[in-house]
C-alpha cells in the first residue's frame, strides 16, 4: 500500500467508524457466533501474493464484524464499562502511527514527559496526595502484580531479585473474599504462592472485616509467617463493594504491610468530589491502581498506577544492559524502569486527548449521569413485585434477581435467573453479566458506556421485567 492508497483507505476507514457509530444500536450487542464459526471461514494459510485492501476490508465486514460483541453499544451492560471516545480513538490512531517504542526518555521524550505530565494531572483530578507518582500500564492486572512483587523485594530487602526465594520467606498476602482474581494470579507469579493468599471475610455489605484482617495477620505471625501483601478493593467486581480503607490502612501500618488499593473501575468516579469517601485513609496505601479504559472514556488499555515510594517500584524492576544505557539517565523517568515490559507503547496520548477534549467538568458531568442512571435504574426494578436488589450500589452498578414465587427454593431460584439472564442475552438487545453473592446467582447491570442514556436504560429496564413476568407465568 503506497502513500496515495493509504490516504483513500484511511478516509474510507474513518467514514465506516463514524458510521459504525451512527448506527451501532443496530447490530445484537452480544454476537451470536457460534463456537468455531469465525475460523471456520478463514484460510489454514496466510496469502502467497498481496491482496487488494478492498479484499481485505470486506472480508472484515463479511466474517470479523457478525463475531464482535459490540462493547461500546448503549446498550452494554456487562461486567465493567470498557469505553471509549472519539478523542481517544483518534489519539490512539496517531500513537499507531508515529510507532514510538516509548521505554525510555530517550526513545521518545516528548512521550516520557508527556506520561509524567498526564499522570500528574490524573492524580490531581482523582484526589490523590501529591506523594504519589504514577506511571501509565497495560492493566490493573499489571499494576497489581507490579505492586505485589515491590512488596516482596522491599520486605525481603531486595534479595529475592539477587538470590531467588529461599526457606526464610515466608511471606502471606491478605485481600477479602469479593477481590478480584488478579490478585491470586499477582502472588502466584510473585512466588508467594496462592496457599498463602488469605482471604478475609466480608461483611453483608461485601467488603472486607477489618478485625478479620488483623486477625489472620496475627495467626500467620504466630505461626512464622511474615505479611508483606494487602489489597483493600474499591468497588468490588462482583457488588463494587467498598473496603474500609483506613481501617486497613491502619493494620498495615501496624504491621508493615504493603497496601494496594484496587479501584480499577470505581477510581473512575473519584473525579466527583463527592465520592472521595471511597478513598478515606488512601494516605496508608502504598500503592493505588485505576483504569481510564474501563470508565473513563480512554480506549483499551490504559491503567494508571500510582505509587509512595517510587524508589522501591523502581529497585525492583530496573535493570541496565550496555545497549540501554544514556548520558541523561539521573534526569528524567525512564518507564521501562517501573514495570514489567520493557517496550511500552504511548498509551498517553490518547489518556492526554480525552482529558482536554471533554475537561474535568465534562468527565464529571457524564459520571454522574451514570451513577444517577444505575440509581434509577435500582429504585424502579425494587418497586417491582419479585425483584430483589441484592447489593448496595453507591456507583453504577446494580445486582438484582427476580423471585417468582417467595418459597422457591435456591437452586431453582438460581436456575430461573441463569435463564433470564440467557433469554436476554440472545435477543441481542442488551447484555448483561453475572456473579454469586452469599451463593445466590446474581444478574448485574453495569451501566458505563459513553453513549448510555436514560432511554436506553428504560429500556433495559422494560425487557426485564417483561421478560421475567412472563416466564413466571
Amino acid at each position: 500500500m503506497n502513500v496515495s492508497e493509504f490516504k483513500k483507505n484511511g478516509h474510507m476507514i474513518i467514514d465506516w467508524i463514524a458510521n459504525y457509530f451512527e448506527n451501532i444500536e443496530k447490530y445484537p450487542v452480544k454476537s451470536k457466533s457460534s463456537p468455531g464459526e469465525v475460523i471456520s471461514k478463514l484460510p489454514a494459510r496466510a496469502p502467497e501474493k498481496a491482496e487488494k485492501f478492498e479484499k481485505i476490508f470486506g472480508d472484515f465486514e463479511k466474517i470479523i464484524m457478525p463475531g464482535i460483541t459490540h462493547w461500546q453499544s448503549p446498550s452494554f451492560f456487562a461486567y465493567f464499562p470498557a469505553n471509549n471516545s472519539f478523542a481517544s480513538i483518534l489519539g490512539e490512531l496517531l500513537a499507531s502511527a508515529l510507532g514510538a517504542q516509548c521505554m525510555s526518555w530517550a526513545t521518545s521524550p516528548a512521550a516520557a514527559e508527556l506520561e509524567e505530565a498526564v499522570m500528574k494531572q490524573l492524580a490531581k483530578i482523582i484526589g490523590l496526595p501529591e506523594s504519589f507518582c504514577g506511571v501509565i500500564e497495560d492493566t490493573a492486572s499489571t499494576s497489581t502484580l507490579c505492586a505485589a512483587l515491590s512488596a516482596r523485594e522491599k520486605y525481603s530487602d531486595y534479595a529475592i531479585n539477587s538470590e531467588g526465594f529461599g526457606p526464610e520467606n515466608k511471606f502471606t498476602a491478605y485481600c477479602s473474599g469479593q477481590a478480584h482474581s488478579s490478585i491470586e494470579k499477582a502472588v502466584k507469579i510473585a512466588g508467594i504462592g496462592k496457599n498463602r493468599l488469605r482471604l478475609i471475610g466480608c461483611d453483608k455489605n461485601y467488603a472486607m472485616i477489618p478485625s478479620e484482617f488483623e486477625s489472620a495477620v496475627k495467626k500467620d505471625i504466630k505461626a512464622g509467617y511474615r505479611p508483606v501483601f494487602a489489597v483493600a478493593a474499591i468497588g468490588t467486581t462482583g457488588s463494587t463493594a467498598i473496603d474500609p480503607l483506613r481501617e486497613i490502612g491502619k493494620i498495615c501500618k501496624k504491621y508493615k504491610i504493603w497496601l494496594h488499593v484496587d479501584a480499577a473501575y470505581a477510581g473512575s468516579a473519584l473525579v466527583l468530589p463527592e465520592m472521595r469517601y471511597m478513598i478515606d485513609g488512601i494516605e496508608y496505601a502504598d500503592s493505588f491502581v485505576f483504569n481510564p479504559h474501563k470508565w473513563l472514556f480512554t480506549n483499551f488499555d490504559c491503567s494508571a498506577y500510582f505509587v509512595r515510594d517510587k524508589g522501591a517500584l523502581i529497585k525492583t524492576f530496573e535493570i541496565l544492559p550496555e545497549y540501554l544505557k544514556t548520558s541523561e539517565k539521573s534526569a528524567v523517568n525512564n518507564y521501562r524502569d517501573w514495570g514489567i515490559q520493557l517496550g511500552r507503547r504511548f498509551r498517553s496520548l490518547k489518556l492526554w486527548f480525552v482529558l482536554r477534549s471533554f475537561g474535568v467538568s465534562g468527565l464529571r458531568r457524564i459520571i454522574k449521569k451514570h451513577i444517577e442512571l444505575a440509581q434509577y435504574f435500582a429504585e424502579m426494578l425494587a418497586a417491582e413485585k419479585g425483584f430483589e436488589i441484592m447489593a448496595p450500589h453507591p456507583l453504577s452498578v446494580v445486582c438484582f434477581r427476580y423471585k417468582p414465587h417467595k418459597n422457591l427454593s435456591r437452586e431453582k431460584t438460581d436456575a430461573f435467573n441463569a435463564d433470564l439472564l440467557e433469554k436476554l442475552n440472545s435477543s441481542g438487545k442488551l447484555y448483561l453479566s453475572h456473579t454469586r453473592l452469599c451463593g445466590d446467582f446474581v444478574i448485574r447491570m453495569a451501566i458505563g458506556q459513553t453513549g448510555t442514556e436514560k432511554k436506553h436504560v428504560k429500556s433495559a429496564l422494560n425487557m426485564i421485567i417483561n421478560t421475567a413476568k412472563n416466564m413466571s407465568k
